[in-house]
C-alpha cells in the first residue's frame, strides 16, 4: 500500500511541475529523476516513467519520447552511483541534467532539422544551450529543495529518507 501512495504521489509532483506555466525545461523532472530511486530505491524508477507517459499523454506525445524516457531511466539508474554524501548528491543530479541534455538533443539531431553531418550535430547541441540553462537552474533549486527536506526530515523525526 505504501508503494501505491509513493507512486501517486510521484504522479502529482512531477505532473505539477509540468502542467504549472514555466520556462522550457524548467521542471523537477531531472532532479525527481535523480533523487526518487536514491531516496526510495530502483523499484520506484517505473513510476517516473508512467508519471511522463501519463503527463505526455496529456500534453501531446512528440517524436523524441524514446530519447526523453530512456534519458530518465539512465538517470535513474546511475543515481544509485551518487548517493553516499550531498555532495556526491548534487553533483549526481547535475550530471542527470548533463545526460538529458546529451540524450535529447542527440535525439532532436536524429529528426534530420541540422543536417546529418557532424556541423548539424554541434550545431543542435550550441542551439540547445539556452534550455540546459534553464535545465540546470531547475535542477540546482529543486535538488536544493529536496536536500533540504530531507536534512529537517533527519533532524526532527531521527529518521531519514535514505539509511
Amino acid at each position: 500500500m505504501n508503494y501505491l501512495k509513493y507512486v501517486i504521489g510521484i504522479i502529482l509532483v512531477l505532473s505539477a511541475s509540468r502542467f504549472i506555466p514555466h520556462p522550457p525545461n524548467f521542471t523537477s523532472l531531472i532532479a525527481l529523476s535523480f533523487y526518487i530511486p536514491v531516496f526510495l530505491g530502483i523499484k520506484f524508477l517505473p513510476a517516473l516513467i508512467i508519471a511522463f507517459i501519463i503527463t505526455d499523454y496529456i500534453i501531446g506525445f512528440h517524436s523524441l519520447v524514446i530519447f526523453t524516457w530512456g534519458s530518465i531511466l539512465i538517470i535513474g539508474l546511475v543515481s544509485i552511483y551518487f548517493k553516499n554524501t550531498i555532495n556526491y548528491r548534487i553533483l549526481g543530479a547535475l550530471t542527470g541534467a548533463l545526460i538529458f541534455f546529451i540524450i535529447s538533443n542527440f535525439g532532436v539531431w536524429t529528426l534530420g532539422s541540422y543536417g546529418y553531418s557532424i556541423n548539424g550535430l554541434i550545431n543542435c547541441y550550441i542551439m540547445a544551450l539556452p534550455f540546459f540553462g534553464y535545465t540546470l537552474i531547475s535542477t540546482i533549486i529543486f535538488s536544493a529543495l529536496i536536500e533540504t527536506v530531507n536534512w529537517v526530515y533527519k533532524k526532527y523525526y531521527k529518521k531519514g529518507l535514505y539509511n
